[in-house]
């Protein structure tokens, strides 16, 4: 079968330092390529060669071949991407009216509007008045995404590069992303997956590439990598699960947090109400639901984020101030929030290391040099090297500045600690590194609270408790193995159900298997 895409030889130099190193990748029609691997692995960028772009100043050798059509690009956060002063309707009938241009003047509009309800049936974004008459910020991420999903078979890829499509998401729309996927390639359309999420991989991959230090160290179908794996690296990646919590007998400790009567709005509309929460020393809450159920709503409002809000939030007993601005420093060590989007959360001039120090310097006095020790000690212990962290954030990965911010916020000392999706964009080994870190901190500080909001159920079962939300309430809440293995809500039971895994057989086997034939 002639590949639509082949890759050979890539070796991809910034700063004197190979970032993808002798990396061959053959994408054959109708067949879905995985690359996995942790971050900074060379994943994203053996991606991006795809598509011809690589890192400014970057020396590359070796051939990037594309024989037929165009690669489209879904990148992990779709909104930068998308023209925010257009309407939906107009991004994606502009590129339809350009691939009608060739038919009679007369048959042009209904052509058009029929490539955009195909393109938007096989996105599984069914076409409506609304949705097209919406602005991209007016989207969910899971919308945004499957609008630029749409873009690309609008103009025809023969290749679509997805990267990380399922960061961040709810096991219900994971499995939508594993059919739209699996949708796109029974079309005959090549996908190269970029994914940290080994489920989704097993479930659709025909063939996994798996990368360490820019070089490809093993590859195969993902049964055999996973039942035989030949290198230490693929055997460690794919075993690699979260330990439970340890749960500490005798009882919870003394209460830390409180969350009272608490009524959050988004100007007009209400998007939070919960009424009562608690969180004790030693305890680990998982906060879950799905997208836009007002998890990272609550979160934000501990954090003093959120000012928009009736109720209390209150720690040790007394009310904490609505914003970050009314509380003193003490308060604002007191409960630290790490962002789900890290680069985000940093200044882009100033090397991280530094960024990371100074919050030991501004919210408990410690003097620099002492801090910037602490510091490289803390990220060290999130396995980023003392050069890694000297650049600054552009030259870190997704997962990196992940790391740096977790480590940044733990140089307050916090009595709670707010991590929001902390680990949805990292790899099994790291994730479970991060995890086990946290763990450590817990039995140094019993009297830490941990509040992890998240969509992975892998992560939520590291939890002691769960505090389930859906439509901005909170629907269900307990001991993490009374409301895992015996939920009353619909959504919990989605969390303990079975995940894309489940769907593997007839998915990720070929392209024959996809159709049915």
């Amino acid at each position: 079968m002639t590949a639509v895409a082949e890759i050979t030889g890539l070796r991809v130099e910034t700063g004197g330092r190979a970032i993808v190193d002798g990396v061959d990748l053959r994408v054959l029609p109708g067949t879905i390529t995985a690359l996995v691997g942790a971050s900074g692995s060379g994943k994203t960028t053996t991606g991006l060669a795809l598509l011809g772009e690589f890192p400014a100043g970057a020396l590359v050798r070796g051939d990037v071949r594309v024989p037929e059509g165009l690669v489209g690009y879904v990148p992990q956060h779709p909104g930068t991407v998308l023209n925010p002063a257009r309407r939906v309707g107009a991004l994606l009938g502009d590129i339809a009216r350009l691939r009608v241009r060739s038919l009679p003047r007369s048959a042009r509009r209904a052509a058009a509007r029929e490539r955009v309800a195909r393109a938007l049936a096989l996105a599984q974004l069914p076409e409506g008045r609304e949705l097209l008459r919406r602005f991209p910020h007016q989207l969910s991420g899971g919308q945004q995404q499957r609008v630029v999903l749409a873009q690309a078979l609008l103009l025809g890829a023969g290749v679509i590069v997805a990267d990380e499509p399922t960061t961040g998401q709810d096991p219900l729309t994971k499995r939508g992303i594993v059919e739209q996927l699996a949708g796109v390639a029974a079309e005959g359309i090549a996908v190269v997956l970029l994914s940290h999420d080994l489920d989704v991989v097993r479930a659709l991959a025909d063939e996994v590439l798996v990368m360490r230090d820019g070089r490809v160290v093993e590859s195969g179908p993902p049964e055999r990598l996973a039942l035989a794996p030949r290198h230490p690296w693929t055997r460690e990646l794919f075993t690699a699960v979260p330990a439970p919590a340890e749960h500490v007998p005798g009882g919870r400790g003394a209460e830390v947090l409180r969350v009272r009567d608490l009524t959050a709005r988004h100007g007009r509309a209400v998007v939070l109400r919960a009424g009562a929460l608690a969180l004790c020393a030693g305890d680990v809450l998982a906060v879950v639901g799905r997208s836009g159920s007002g998890k990272t709503t609550l979160a934000r409002c501990l954090a003093g984020l959120h000012r928009d809000h009736e109720g209390a939030v209150l720690l040790d007993g007394e009310p904490l101030p609505r914003s970050v601005r009314g509380r003193d420093r003490t308060r604002l060590a007191a409960v630290q929030y790490v962002f789900q989007d890290a680069r985000a959360a940093f200044d882009e001039h100033r090397p991280v290391v530094e960024q990371v120090a100074r919050t030991a310097v501004r919210l408990r006095g410690a003097a620099p040099a002492g801090a910037r020790a602490e510091a490289l000690e803390t990220l060290r212990g999130l396995g980023l090297a003392e050069e890694v962290v000297g650049r600054r954030p552009a030259r870190l990965s997704g997962g990196e500045l992940q790391r740096a911010a977790l480590a940044r916020a733990l140089l307050a000392r916090p009595r709670v600690l707010v991590c929001d999706e902390v680990t949805s964009g990292l790899d099994t080994v790291t994730r479970r590194a991060l995890l086990d870190l946290l763990a450590g901190v817990r039995r140094e500080r019993p009297e830490l609270c941990l509040v992890l909001v998240t969509h992975d159920p892998d992560v939520a079962a590291t939890a002691t408790h769960v505090a389930v939300l859906d439509g901005g309430e909170i629907v269900e809440q307990g001991p993490v193995h009374e409301v895992l293995s015996a939920p009353r809500h619909a959504f919990a039971r989605a969390l303990t159900a079975p995940g894309p895994r489940a769907l593997g057989a007839g998915v990720g086997a070929s392209g024959a298997a996809r159709t049915g034939a």
